[in-house]
């Protein structure tokens, strides 16, 4: 049985759109009377000054040291303020530091991380889990709550109380600069199906989470970092496409919402930045929709809206619009007396300033907060980084894979006996991994040539080539599209050739390609990890199945929800001990071991490869 319930709903279209008005607040604690009465006894104990500086939460670096870490300590002290956003850097160096940082607090500060695949979104030695374009080919919801749990788990660990997360823009332009990999996919229905699964994952650790980029930032071919989006749609299909995910997670209790710097003339009247709208924030969101959690601005840096007015007066729009919480703004004491001066002159009322700092504060109850506690030091790396990942990540990605194209049912190899077969190399990243296990299998050759002439010859020895496509791995922005040349290369090869295609790049690459006429099979590990390589290689002889489907559209011949399912399982297939319930800890010992009793026989030969690593046993 599913570990969480999506509601039924009908997509309704235009101004009459509303949500049930007894719609639960999300930020209601399991015990709402003993959360109550601190938040109110907390509030009633804040000066003017320290309730307006629980409206910012401002972004810090551990990386970049004292300096900032000082630079932030000042604002605690001055301003008050109610919260931090830590992007890059370490584990280690993020948790001492917020440490500190709370020290100075006289509320404790609700922390938050954009950790969408997990916290080495922004950190180094921590763990990175599957993009959620990946997750959205996997057909099981019950799989991505266990991302989102496990992912939850590493946020709370370092003490982070929002994720912001999910990304439940709908991907409909394959050409989005920004979004991308983030999202799921562009299926309405499966995204907010998928999106929900993942949330519910996350509060199952009580991580709190925020759906983004609202109203929608999925159909867009403009980075709201750099300027601001235009996105010049009808009401009928903002609700029923970009505004439905957002709908649905409100009504499966979504923590908090963050909205994006984008211009939607079809929700306003004018051309401000929906983070500065009325009409979107209040109107829509909280009045229409009902929404009653957190709802913080995207960064108000990114150029999409830091270019609309000075800083100050866009914080004070921005509150005035509707947020609950200004996220990095660009000049917090400039902005803190801006918005005390509008309290003063009554442009804001002490009802408005109440209604989103006791907003915060239940936050920081349901958070935990009301018994802040300090982030343990000793084996957080450990913590961070347990064998247990890869049992979730290796799943995760087994069943993301997916067989876009299988002419003649080449896939999974067969007849090993009478295959002859070679490996041929595009894109930046490496392949190694790949042809490591390939060779498990059968005897695979890498070919290289210095010309395509010489490469074809070569693979004239050969009755089937695989061709891995392999692209940087360390962020869903990396570049993923093939050269001119890679492109020349893979042609002539299927034109001569049986091929099959490993992809292990954003499944938009394929829309790199011309013409996959001669391509006889094309399977998809979205991603160059490690993991991936070794489960596409597995899958490719049948040592495991494949149950993926297509998030989005690739051109005519590949639309969305594009699948062949292999679900025989042919021959052995490798993972982690732990993916069969045993400890990697253990086959290290049985190994030093082994290793103790060869040398003193024989002196200095390994006996590691006594200890393979395969399901199913030793």
């Amino acid at each position: 049985m599913l570990r969480f319930f999506l509601v039924a709903s009908a997509i309704f279209v235009g101004s009459q759109f509303s949500l049930n008005a007894q719609q639960k607040n999300p930020l209601e604690a399991k015990n709402p009377i003993l959360q109550k009465a601190w938040v109110d006894s907390v509030y009633q104990n804040l000066t003017l000054d320290e309730k307006i500086g629980q409206l910012f939460m401002a972004d810090i670096f551990s990386s970049k040291g004292k300096a900032a870490e000082n630079n932030l300590a000042a604002l605690i002290k001055n301003y008050h303020i109610g919260g931090i956003i830590f992007s890059k850097g370490g584990p280690g160096r993020q948790a001492k530091m917020h440490n500190r940082l709370q020290e100075k607090a006289k509320v404790p500060l609700l922390i938050g991380m954009d950790a969408e695949w997990g916290l080495a979104m922004r950190l180094d030695s921590t763990y990175s889990f599957p993009w959620n374009m990946t997750l959205g080919a996997i057909q099981d919801p019950d799989l991505i709550y266990e991302a989102g749990k496990q992912i939850a788990k590493h946020n709370k660990r370092l003490g982070v109380h929002f994720n912001f997360a999910p990304v439940v823009d709908v991907n409909i332009n394959s050409a989005n600069p920004i979004i991308g990999n983030r999202s799921f996919g562009e299926n309405v229905q499966k995204i907010t199906q998928q999106a929900i699964a993942f949330m519910q994952g996350m509060h199952s650790e009580n991580v709190l989470s925020s759906a983004k980029h609202f109203p929608g930032h999925g159909d867009t071919n403009t980075d709201s970092h750099k300027s601001l989006p235009f996105l010049d749609f009808t009401r009928q299909r903002l609700d029923s496409v970009e505004l439905f995910p957002f709908r649905e997670l409100i009504k499966n209790g979504v923590s908090s919402i963050m909205v994006g710097h984008l211009n939607v003339p079809a929700l306003q009247e004018d051309n401000i930045p929906t983070s500065l709208s009325k009409a979107v924030i209040t109107d829509l969101l909280k009045n229409r929709y009902q929404y009653k959690g957190l709802i913080f601005t995207d960064a108000l840096n990114m150029r999409g809206v830091a270019d609309f007015d000075e800083p100050g007066e866009i914080d004070l729009a921005a509150f005035k619009a509707g947020n609950d919480i200004l996220l990095i703004s660009e000049n917090i004491p400039a902005a803190h007396k801006r918005i005390k001066a509008a309290y003063l002159n009554k442009e804001v009322t002490e009802e408005r300033l109440a209604h989103s700092v006791k907003k915060i504060l239940m936050a920081k109850y349901k958070a935990g907060l009301h018994a802040y506690k300090p982030i343990e030091i000793d084996g957080l790396y450990e913590d961070l980084n347990a064998p247990e990942n890869d049992v979730v990540y290796e799943e995760l990605i087994e069943k993301a894979i997916t067989l876009i194209k299988n002419d003649k049912a080449i896939l999974p190899i067969q007849d090993l006996e009478k295959k002859k077969v070679a490996y041929v190399k595009l894109g930046k990243d490496s392949g190694e991994v790949f042809l490591k296990t390939l060779n498990k299998y059968t005897q695979v050759d890498e070919i290289k040539a210095g010309s395509l002439s010489e490469l074809l010859e070569k693979l004239k020895a050969y009755n089937l080539v695989i061709i891995g496509h392999h692209t940087e791995n360390d962020n869903p922005w990396k570049s993923y599209k093939y050269t001119l040349n890679e492109r020349i290369w893979l042609y002539e090869i299927a034109r001569k050739n049986e091929v099959i295609l490993a992809s292990f790049a954003r499944p938009y690459s394929i829309n790199d390609l011309k013409t996959t006429i001669n391509i006889n099979a094309i399977i998809l590990g979205y991603q160059n990890s490690t993991i991936a390589q070794e489960k596409v290689a597995q899958a490719i002889f049948g040592g495991l199945s494949v149950q993926g489907k297509l998030p989005v559209t690739l051109g005519k011949e590949f639309p969305e929800g594009t699948g062949y399912i292999l679900s025989k399982v042919h021959r052995l297939s490798y993972g982690t001990p732990e993916s069969v319930g045993m400890r990697s800890i253990n086959f290290k010992e049985i190994d030093s071991i082994l290793n103790d009793m060869v040398k003193k026989k024989n002196g200095s030969r390994s006996a590691s490869s006594h200890c393979a690593k395969r399901k199913g046993g030793l």
